[in-house]
């Protein structure tokens, strides 16, 4: 398949915007599945975890490859739910245009802004689709205005409902002037075309304009066209639509109602006219491993063989199936390859393309395409693989901190080993999930995102890998901070084994902005000391950083300057300054007057308007500052900050205060001093 045949698509939204409806039409369309699975019904092909069954949500990112006019699309069908923003990550990150669905009622969501930033990071080309047109208190129109408000985005509708709620009919065509209907009884594959009924005509002429006056602002071609008064031809407009598309310039925009077979054809046609092929986006950037020199890496089949490692997911029969975007080159079943930057040499023993968790093997995966590699022992996300003669490395993946933590442990200590076996293939497959164990105690804790998301990794613990354990009750990941400036003089010395070891060294200990992270500043003494007692107090500094001030929690936002040291050719030892670093470390952060942080989040939530003075006084009670409050036709958007120690059981409330009609999503947003 040439690399012009080939998108590689991801489809993102807010939770409940219809993402793995719309994902289950296109696999049907296609001819991809035979039947179409509904999330309600707990059938979806995407969805086929079984917690995703039984909770009707999205929670990791499935992979999938069709068909459509001869034209290859693997997409990735990501989660909605902020807990699982990772997933959404991690995949942007390797793909190179997305579907973004928004819904016709609910309009432009909280995580619809999360997903669209992160889209804006990885510059992924876009085009809209504003699903549910079906239902009550639709408005096409108003989703628009949402898109360009909220998010800056620059929507041209490419064709219009005709009617909305129980009046949705079909669409009108813009480009080429028909209304679209779908036939009930083939499941929408048919799809009726009509010209344009006399009374709507007015309205098609409006947005004919509205889409040449957008569109001739990126093309001189369309501009003379178009202040001549002559046709546009349909090729030459698709063409100047794709460009501004790619450029990011604008957003295409399609709607439908995807429960009800109506709209997704259209949809697939724009996945292939408009999102870029592999080689039309700007080549991949990665660092030369020796030289540390910026490299651009095109996309082509007859280059030198690189790829990166997107996402883990374990296989009770086959093992661990390794997500690869191939960025260069071809890679070949039974081929050795090298995990660039662990410099470990890695064998693929069998590579597969991925139909959501079905597979079919192939012998080689090419430079613009996904899929799985069997076989590999120390690759995990966001790892680089290539050749020794190719030493380049791909940019890694930024993920969020974890902010909640529970205890776990194993109901009987034969299960122990069991339990650390099963957390460590946790951790590898999700990154925003970490395993700690108290030295002093013995205590397991897991963190993640948020309550739901340890749920489900809890749940997936007991029932998917059959591990029986207590879990204790959430507690929130603080942080531990400083606020003074102090410079601090640490002297070591001990006689080990006969022989003595001594060290000296000053630092200074700064706070820095909140949310700056940890910095360590080892200019000074550079030139004085060998390589190995510069690396043991770098290893000595930089691991204090997890060991706490007062509490034990993860030290941040402290700069850290070694100003000197006294160092002996015959007493100073790596070990000595080693521990002379960490035990400064510490001193001088506690005479810094060490604050706790805690973790604030964004929450946002969606209410009928009858509810909002409960919601409001509910979430004030919680400690929550109210920061916005935004009517819409008939719910409030209420957005907030509030401690997430004060947020735990949330969910129930807002429930009982709303009669079930109220949801929310909560996000992490920064730490702050804990009252």
């Amino acid at each position: 398949m040439s690399l012009k045949k080939m998108r590689n698509i991801g489809i993102m939204a807010h939770i409940d915007a219809g993402k793995t409806t719309t994902t289950e039409r296109i696999l049907y369309y296609t001819g991809k599945s035979h039947r179409m699975g509904e999330v309600d019904d707990g059938a979806a092909t995407m969805d086929w975890m079984e917690q995703e069954q039984n909770r009707g949500i999205t929670i990791t990112a499935a992979a999938t490859t069709c068909y459509w006019n001869d034209f290859q699309i693997n997409i990735i069908d990501t989660p909605g739910h902020v807990d699982f923003t990772a997933e959404v990550e991690r995949s942007l990150r390797v793909l190179d245009g997305a579907i973004a669905i928004f819904c016709a009622v609910g309009g432009v969501e909280p995580q619809s802004e999360t997903v669209w930033r992160q889209a804006d990071k990885y510059h992924v080309p876009r085009i809209g689709y504003i699903n549910k047109m079906d239902r009550v208190g639709s408005d096409f129109f108003n989703v628009l205005d949402e898109i360009q408000e909220k998010l800056g985005g620059n929507p041209v509708p490419m064709n219009i409902p005709i009617g909305s709620e129980n009046n949705f009919e079909g669409i009108i065509d813009i480009i080429n002037k028909k209304e679209l209907r779908w036939d009930k009884d083939s499941s929408g594959s048919v799809i009726v075309e009509s010209e344009i009924e006399g009374t709507r005509t007015g309205l098609y002429e409006y947005w004919k304009e509205n889409l040449l006056d957008k569109v001739s602002s990126f093309s001189e071609e369309i501009t003379d066209l178009y202040l001549t008064g002559e046709e546009v031809p349909i090729d030459v407009l698709k063409s100047a639509i794709r460009k501004a598309t790619i450029e990011g310039k604008i957003l295409p925009v399609f709607t439908g109602a995807s429960l009800k077979n109506v709209g997704v054809q259209p949809l697939l046609d724009a996945v292939i006219d408009y999102l870029p092929a592999p080689d039309d986006v700007v080549p991949a950037i990665g660092h030369h491993i020796k030289t540390d020199k910026e490299t651009s890496v095109p996309c082509k089949k007859e280059g030198q063989s690189l790829g990166l490692v997107f996402k883990i997911q374990s296989d009770k029969d086959a093992g661990t199936y390794h997500f690869v975007r191939i960025y260069s080159g071809t890679f070949k079943n039974g081929s050795s390859i090298v995990n660039i930057g662990k410099g470990k040499k890695e064998r693929i023993n069998r590579i597969l393309r991925m139909h959501s968790n079905k597979s079919d093997n192939i012998d080689s995966l090419s430079a613009g395409d996904i899929g799985v590699f069997i076989g590999l022992k120390f690759s995990q996300t966001g790892d680089t693989l290539g050749l020794d003669s190719f030493p380049i490395l791909l940019e890694k993946m930024d993920f969020p901190v974890p902010v909640i933590s529970i205890a776990i442990e194993p109901k009987t200590i034969s299960d122990r080993d069991r339990l650390k076996e099963v957390l460590d293939i946790l951790s590898k497959e999700d990154p925003t999930f970490s395993v700690n164990e108290n030295e002093e105690t013995g205590q397991l804790v897991i963190s993640g995102m948020g309550e739901l998301h340890l749920d489900v990794l809890v749940t997936r613990i007991i029932d998917d890998f059959k591990v029986e354990a207590n879990i204790g009750n959430p507690q929130v990941s603080y942080r531990e901070s400083i606020t003074q400036e102090i410079i601090h003089v640490e002297k070591f010395q001990k006689v080990i084994a006969g022989n003595e070891n001594r060290a000296e060294l000053t630092i200074k200990v700064v706070p820095s902005k909140r949310g700056a992270g940890n910095s360590l500043n080892t200019e000074a003494i550079r030139k004085d000391i060998p390589k190995e007692i510069l690396e043991a107090i770098t290893s000595g500094i930089e691991g204090s950083f997890n060991a706490g001030i007062c509490f034990g929690y993860p030290i941040v936002d402290v700069e850290v300057t070694v100003l000197s040291i006294n160092y002996s050719e015959t007493f100073s030892t790596p070990f000595a300054f080693e521990a002379a670093s960490v035990m400064g470390f510490d001193e001088a952060c506690k005479k810094a007057a060490p604050i706790l942080l805690e973790p604030i989040m964004t929450v946002d939530i969606m209410t009928p308007k009858e509810y909002v003075g409960d919601v409001i006084s509910q979430v004030t009670m919680r400690g929550g500052i109210v920061e916005s409050l935004e009517s819409r036709t008939s719910i409030e958007h209420i957005k907030a900050h509030s401690p997430l120690v004060k947020m735990f059981g949330y969910s129930t409330s807002l429930r009982s205060s709303t009669q079930g009609r109220g949801t929310f999503s909560m996000e992490f947003s920064h730490f702050a001093k804990k009252n």
